[in-house]
């Protein structure tokens, strides 16, 4: 990490020290997992502690977690893991979901970000009546906004009919409880980023009756799910990030106070500020702002002139020239003037207000600078 006051933990969290350990640890391992003897054991023993770790967070079995080079991996496996299957996403989704699939069916959302669950029952109908095989995709938390999704409402509706469900955890993971069971999902993807274990590195657990075809061949690694050699470092970091990040849960009534406290000393100087989402349930870090009259883009290289690091969307779509598709199909007005800010378990107090005192004077620098161009 460098001096600058980092807000942009939806994108990616720093590497915690737990996992650069656990990496360190594991470079000292020279055997290939599929190996059988001594040093091929001890890399697998990695991989396989591994995989109970992260079958133990989100409840389901070390069996049916696949790992995989990271959360699109994991979501593309799903989507495209299955076959003949009608696909509904909500259109909301991450890119990776919706570009997994171009011919998938699109579930509107509210203008607080929320899936339709009339519109999907709709859909379900329709397609039961057709005879279809339906396998719907909703995330739980929205990278942009941090909207919670109610998948497990969405869950229930699609056993109804027959279908089956996945579930993009990513950012959910590590900030809110995840339980495949409650959830009542058939699968879920998740990333190591994005809890401070290394890039590169994901998972999708399934639950029992899932059979997928693999994407990846070449080997009968990940009970021949996923070919190819196991990424032993990044397994080992995966799982010490997990365990940290399950632990750190209990600092998100923090988190809260903190990104509550931002929001008001933002929206108490700028009436005009929107913030999306904002009626609804979403995760305690992230606040999706909406300035109106200034790019997301300026926005993002003056608060990095000032020291701030933050993004303007979707990590996946910086320095793409293209408006979110999540606050459009929220039918919000200026997403061109939206940013993303996202807090984490090392942001502090002074991170807020320097974020707020950073802010405040590029909005007044602006004000300014657009007085002057008046007269």
């Amino acid at each position: 990490m460098t001096d600058q006051v980092y807000l942009d933990y939806n994108a990616s969290a720093p590497l915690c020290s737990e996992a650069q350990q656990a990496m360190i640890a594991a470079m000292n391992i020279t055997g290939n997992p599929s190996s059988v003897h001594a040093s091929g054991r001890a890399a697998r023993k990695i991989v396989d502690h591994a995989r109970r770790t992260i079958a133990d967070l989100l409840g389901g079995d070390p069996e049916r977690v696949i790992f995989t080079s990271g959360g699109t991996e994991a979501n593309n496996l799903a989507l495209s893991g299955l076959e003949d299957v009608t696909v509904f996403t909500s259109a909301v989704e991450h890119p990776s979901v919706i570009e997994a699939r171009s011919d998938a069916k699109r579930i509107p959302v509210d203008g607080d970000g929320v899936i339709d669950l009339a519109a999907l029952e709709a859909m379900l109908k329709d397609a039961s009546q057709k005879g279809e095989k339906v396998l719907v995709s909703v995330m739980l938390a929205n990278n942009e906004t941090g909207v919670i999704q109610p998948v497990a409402k969405v869950a229930l509706l699609a056993r109804e009919y027959g279908a089956k469900v996945h579930c993009d955890a990513v950012q959910a993971l590590g900030r809110i409880p995840l339980d495949m069971g409650r959830l009542l999902v058939d699968m879920v993807s998740i990333s190591a980023h994005k809890i401070g274990g290394p890039k590169g590195i994901g998972a999708l657990a399934i639950a029992p009756g899932v059979m997928l075809v693999p994407q990846i061949r070449g080997g009968g690694q990940e009970k021949y799910r996923r070919g190819g050699t196991e990424n032993v470092l990044g397994i080992a970091g995966f799982a010490a990030a997990a365990r940290r990040a399950e632990a750190g849960m209990a600092k998100m009534t923090e988190i809260a106070a903190k990104r509550d406290r931002l929001e008001t000393e933002l929206a108490s100087e700028a009436p005009e500020l929107v913030i999306a989402g904002k009626g609804t349930e979403r995760l305690v870090n992230t606040s999706c702002l909406i300035l109106p009259g200034m790019p997301g883009e300026t926005q993002v290289m003056a608060l990095d002139l000032g020291g701030v690091a933050i993004s303007s969307g979707s990590a996946c779509s910086s320095g793409k020239v293209r408006e979110s598709h999540v606050l459009k199909e929220m039918g919000l007005s200026d997403i061109g003037s939206a940013i993303r800010v996202s807090l984490g378990l090392e942001t502090t107090d002074e991170d807020i207000d320097t974020f707020v005192r950073v802010w405040s004077r590029m909005r007044g620098n602006a004000a300014r600078k657009k007085a002057r161009h008046a007269a």
